[in-house]
Order: structure tokens, then sequence, then C-alpha cells
């Protein structure tokens, strides 16, 4: 390669699950290389700074300071997978570290949720523009090839037959990786802020002219339900213990692992919707994607787990070591289907290309940090729409401080809600 050609460096931080499939996804990622990884767990550090290496995507320096991190010359860009309540933390941090000018990171990508309230989201907007920082918001469904293949060719038959009207998404899989994540006074409620901002973001995007501005799309009502179907129930309340070596009480703290919320747009005049649910609770192969856009005369649909590969394996066979078919895989046995390689399927890839190619020709990425604000102000309405039982008014500035029942601590699963008009 050209000596003169750019490169990115790029500092992952936190080394967890999801930070391993971006690693993955690096293959198909140009121009770039990984040059350090930052978590508190040396451990776990050490173990993807080895994957990254085996896989030849970079040979990254361990790190457990975020400062040390970004003051590496070879660190010009953050991708930031770290638990929900630390990130505003880490940004504040970075942005003083380059004002400082003792750090050259110019762009930093977030993982969803943007943060666990509206205010910090919104706080972490200011530093990164303050300190002339690109941002870009990591959410890879709307880079799945196909979805963005098939709202390509949907929209095309919406010039003729008219726009579409109606999309629906959903996310179901037996939950989070993390036990902190099963903790909702720690990462800021349950499936609804893990997954919610997934189908949130999908529905927006099928709805969303692509040669019109997101803005275009304007939220006017949000009704959302809460429910825990599984794991309050006593004997997984005690697998859930165990699991997360006593961290996540689902009899004293529970979160809710149930979620629907349905959202009306204002399109230019014309009136659209989307219906989202998640689920912590589905047992099946893996983890499902399901979403759906319909028009006038024309429809889409995309289901993750009708792939073009699947695999049986009879009751007789019992394998010694695992293997591994498709994320949150709930079974070895049976007709599995068995995606791949998500870091493609998923969205991962174009996602990491797209931040890369953005930051480097100093250009915002199309998933910003404003895309991560107004997911989060939809995501703080359906909360609040489920407290008080009722379809709400859109009013994001009256949810700034808001904290979701789960959160607070406080949320009786007992508890029916009722929608009923808009207030």
């Amino acid at each position: 390669m050209d000596s003169n050609h750019k490169r990115l460096g790029v500092a992952l931080v936190g080394a967890g699950f999801i930070n391993t499939v971006h690693a993955k996804a690096w293959l198909a990622v140009r121009d770039a290389e990984i040059t350090a990884i930052c978590s508190p767990t040396p451990e776990n550090a050490k173990k993807l700074a080895g994957i990254c290496s085996d896989l030849g995507v970079g040979r990254p320096q361990v790190y457990s300071d975020i400062r040390e991190t970004v003051n590496n010359p070879l660190v010009d860009a953050v991708w930031i997978s770290s638990p929900n309540f630390a990130r505003l933390s880490l940004v504040r941090a970075v942005t003083e570290e380059v004002r400082e000018g003792r750090s050259k990171v110019r762009g930093m990508a977030c993982e969803k949720p943007l943060a666990t309230s509206i205010r910090d989201a919104r706080e972490m907007l200011r530093l990164v523009e303050s300190a002339g920082i690109l941002h870009g918001y990591l959410e890879n469904q709307v880079f799945a090839p196909s979805l963005t293949r098939g709202k390509e060719i949907v929209w095309r038959f919406a010039r003729d037959a008219g726009r579409p009207f109606l999309a629906r998404a959903a996310e179901e899989h037996g939950g989070p990786h993390s036990a902190w994540f099963w903790m909702p006074q720690t990462s800021g409620g349950g499936v609804v802020m893990d997954m919610m901002c997934h189908s949130l973001e999908a529905a927006r995007f099928m709805l969303t002219d692509p040669e019109e501005d997101k803005q275009r799309l304007k939220v006017q009502t949000v009704s959302g339900e809460i429910a825990s179907l599984k794991w309050t129930q006593p004997e997984y309340v005690e697998q859930l213990k165990k699991k997360t070596g006593g961290k996540a009480d689902y009899s004293e703290s529970p979160a809710e692992d149930f979620g629907r919320a349905t959202i009306t747009f204002d399109a230019g005049g014309s009136t659209v919707i989307a219906e989202t649910s998640v689920l912590w609770c589905y047992t099946g192969p893996g983890v499902r994607l399901a979403l759906e856009l319909l028009g006038p005369e024309y429809q889409m649909s995309i289901n993750s787990l009708q792939p073009e590969l699947h695999i049986f394996a009879s009751k007789n066979m019992k394998s010694k070591s695992g293997i591994y078919f498709v994320e949150k895989q709930a079974a070895e046995q049976g007709l599995m289907p068995t995606v791949s390689d998500e870091s493609f399927t998923y969205g991962f890839q174009a996602e990491d290309r797209h931040m890369v190619q953005s930051f480097l020709h100093n250009q915002m990425p199309i998933e910003n940090w404003r895309d991560g604000i107004a997911i989060l102000e939809l995501i703080m309405a359906c909360y609040m729409s489920a407290e008080k039982g009722k379809r709400l008014k859109f009013a994001p500035d009256s949810l700034v401080d808001y904290v979701p029942q789960p959160a607070r601590g406080r949320w009786d699963p007992a508890h029916s809600f009722a929608t009923t008009s808009a207030t």
C-alpha cells in the first residue's frame, strides 16, 4: 500500500461480545486497523486483542484507562461498546483529551442505546461537537444488506404506487449476554432499552423516503406496553440469579422481558405507522429479526431465521465441544437455521465500513448521535406511555430527566396497562 494512503487507527472500548463481532466485521473493512483495546477487565481485553491479531485486523495495544488509550498516536477514532451507564464519562474524558491537544481522535462511534437518559445523551452530543469530533451511531440493522436492498426496491415501487404506510420491526431472543444488562438500575431498563432501539430505528429507516431528510418524518403519538412474561416466574428468578452470579434478582428488582410500541408519524401530510416489539424470552434457534414494510400495492418482509443454510442434528447427536449456529442459540439438535456470517447479515460490516470512510473523509456518518438521541427519546416515551397506561402525544423535552419504572426499582410486573386516547 502507498505509504501516503490514509488509514484510520481505531480503539475498541469494551471487550465484550459486541466488540468481538466488530473485530470479525473488520475483515471486510478497508483503510483501517484496530490499534487499541480498552477494558477494565484485562483478561477480556487481552483475549479480544488476540482475536484481532489472529484475524489479521490489527495488533492492538491493551489499556484499562481511556485517557491513555486515546493518547496513543495510533488511535484516530474510538468505537464505544462499554456498558450504557459508563458512556457519558468516557465521552467526557476523550473530548477533554482532544481539547487539550493530547489526543488526535477525530471520530467517535457509539453502540446503542446512546445513554441511559435523554439528558446524558444530549450532553454527549454537546461534548463531541464542542471538541470538533465526528460522531457515528452504531445501529447495525439499518446497514443490513437485506434491509438496505429491500428498501431500495420498495421505494422504487412507491414512486408509482404511493409511499409505504406501515412498518413492522421485531427482535427476539432469550436475553442479554452480560450480567449488567439484566440489571435495570445500571442498564437503564430491560428489553425495551436493550432492543427496542434497533426496532424503532429500523422502522423509521424503512418509512423514510431516501430522497428526503429524516426530519421530515415527524413523530405524533407514542403508545407503549411492557410486561414480564418469563423471568419473574420463581423458577426463572433462580435461574437468572445463577446465570448472573446473584447480581440480577428479579424477585426484588425486575426488568421487563417484553415490550411493544406503536408510533404514528406525520410524513408530509400523510399518516404512517411503526409497530415494534421486542422479547427477552424467545425460546427458538437463536436471535430472530423480523422486518416488514407495507404500501398500497407492495410489501417487503425479512426474517433472519429463514436463511439459505440449515443444519440438522438428530437427537442421538451429542456434541462434546458445542457447535455455534446462530447468536443466542437455544439448542444443538433438530433443524437449525444457520447464519453463515453474522457480521455481514446483521449489517456490522457495512456499518463499520461506513463509519471508517466517514471519519477518514471528514464527513458526518448518515447514522449519528442525533439519531441516537431521537431513538432514545422514543424509548423514554414508550416507557412513560406504559407507566401511564395511555397513548401519549410526543413531547421529548418533558422526558429529559425521566427514569423508567424498572430503572427506578419501582416497577410491579403484575400491574396491567390499558392503552387509551392520546393525552
